[in-house]
């Protein structure tokens, strides 16, 4: 690598996404981890109902499991267009219904619900810790990460499915993936009022709660030379691991002629349709907002965003060496070869010609190597926040990312290298 962007980010960026993985078992402390990282680099807090001013440097906004900042230069005009990393918080998962308390035949367990598209078995048999968001009466909320050996989701014996080596596992959402937690009659409260002890909360006090369930299995490098990692919630923590870090690096390059911004949603698993997705005006809002706090009209606010351009970094596929047949036979992205460049003719990711030239040239500038990844044309491609950013703000999109295996499942594997590739591109490409 021989630009100066490329020297930014080495392999002590891997070592910090495992702290960072790690300490978020939930999107809520994800964004918390982001923003604490981003105040560190100088960034400041706006709360959506202040009114905001015409001040420069750098800035963010939380909302629930979202967080959206960015760095105003000295000198920035009204009309100063947006350059965006996209990223999203949440991962697919096991989390709590709202009445948690159930069980049978002696055992107490916790109803929950399935989020997102998750590999089912690969919660079977782990260690499970709880995680998210308690809110109290009073309105105020608090994170709670219960990492130790919790709950288990226990896979029934061999003995008494001799078939499901054969006819392969049915798991039903519904009957078998209910972690037990304990022995004894089943009391309605008994889980809130075990989390209300472990915070020193006051019996009573919580309202509701955002909790789901997570590997307590620290993030860990694999292999012989340990080329590789394997850790939770890569899709898509890595990404937002990896903006937040460029981000906060472009704010001291000095002169930039645009406004670079990070812009990470929740429920991109389920959709992206809330006040705090993808598809809501989170993004679009806050986007204006810095337009008019500069003085600017709706005109400058159409120039803003029609010079705009968003790089939308998710995890893709990396070729599987036991599926090879279910990747595309030209496009096998590999660990370790560079982040990629998602395409789709039918617009499930919004890369096109012009978006791959943004693409290759932040590469070029960060001396990074890169893929590509295309769907076999007999598999449905997935989609990410690409499109809709494009679609709804009109604003040119590029969906990129890191290969890898084992995607949605409990525990997800890269190359090691990758994850400080893909934070190098994007520094590149925010500093241009």
């Amino acid at each position: 690598m021989s630009s100066p962007a490329a020297a930014r980010f080495d392999r002590g960026h891997t070592d910090d996404l495992m702290t960072f993985l790690a300490a978020s078992p939930s999107q809520y402390h994800a964004v918390a981890n982001a923003a604490e990282r981003l105040e560190k680099a100088g960034f400041r807090q706006l709360a959506e109902t202040d009114a905001w001013d015409a001040s420069t440097g750098g800035k963010f906004v939380l909302r629930g499991g979202a967080i959206i900042a960015w760095y105003v230069p000295e000198g920035a005009a009204a009309h100063t267009p947006f350059r965006i990393i996209g990223a999203h918080t949440d991962s697919p998962n096991l989390r709590v219904k709202p009445l948690p308390d159930t069980g049978t035949q002696g055992w107490r367990q916790i109803a929950v619900e399935i989020y997102g598209g998750t590999l089912l078995n690969t919660w079977l048999d782990r260690d499970l810790g709880l995680a998210g968001r308690l809110t109290l009466l009073d309105g105020t909320e608090r994170l709670v990460n219960i990492d130790r050996a919790l709950m288990r989701v226990p896979q029934l014996a061999v003995h008494l499915d001799r078939s499901v080596n054969t006819d392969g596992l049915k798991l039903d959402k519904q009957r078998h993936m209910q972690p037990i937690w304990g022995l004894g009659d089943v009391h309605e409260g008994d889980l809130i009022a075990f989390l209300e002890d472990e915070e020193e909360l006051e019996r009573g006090s919580v309202a509701g709660w955002d909790l789901m369930v997570h590997s307590i299995e620290p993030p860990a490098y694999l292999g012989r030379d340990r080329e590789l990692l394997a850790g939770p919630r890569m899709d898509n923590l890595l990404s937002v691991h990896a903006g937040v870090a460029a981000l906060a690096a472009a704010s001291t390059a000095g002169t930039l002629d645009h406004i670079p911004v990070l812009a990470a949603f929740d429920h991109e698993e389920n959709g992206s349709q809330s006040d705090t997705g993808a598809d809501g005006p989170l993004l679009g809002n806050v986007l204006e907002r810095s337009v008019f706090s500069r003085g600017g009209s709706y005109e400058d606010r159409a120039r803003a965003f029609a010079g705009a351009i968003c790089l939308s970094s998710d995890t893709g596929h990396a070729v599987h060496p036991n599926y090879a047949e279910r990747h595309d036979p030209s496009h096998h992205p590999r660990a370790n070869g560079g982040p990629i460049l998602k395409v789709n003719v039918n617009q499930r990711y919004a890369t096109d010609g012009s978006g791959r030239a943004v693409f290759v040239n932040a590469c070029e500038r960060a001396g990074v190597p890169w893929q590509t990844f295309v769907s076999n044309n007999s598999m449905p491609c997935g989609t990410t926040i690409g499109p809709i950013t494009a679609a709804r703000h009109g604003i040119q999109t590029v969906d990129i990312g890191v290969a890898i295996l084992s995607m949605h499942s409990a525990r997800e594997l890269c190359g090691a290298d990758d994850p400080y590739l893909l934070a190098n591109v994007m520094l590149a490409f925010l500093e241009n």
